[in-house]
């Protein structure tokens, strides 16, 4: 939350958001030995999916930027 700059409402909206298409699951987490919170979040297939997904379409934006700095 403080590395990302985000104030708590904002990221509870971006995880509630998350959680509902299925990107990330809510696991309780009240036995761990860390008291700081009682929820972590663990990422599902579909939200690696879509990292992967996006992932690739950068590396092709990569190539189409170079492809058009050789044009110039």
């Amino acid at each position: 939350m403080y590395e990302a700059n985000l104030s708590w409402k904002p990221l509870q909206k971006i995880l509630e958001s998350m959680v509902s298409q299925g990107l990330i699951d809510r696991m309780d987490a009240s036995s761990n030995r860390d008291k700081r919170t009682n929820t972590v979040f663990g990422i599902t297939q579909k939200g690696e999916n879509v990292i992967n997904y996006f992932n690739r379409g950068k590396e092709f934006l990569k190539i189409e930027e170079i492809a058009k700095s050789r044009d110039i």
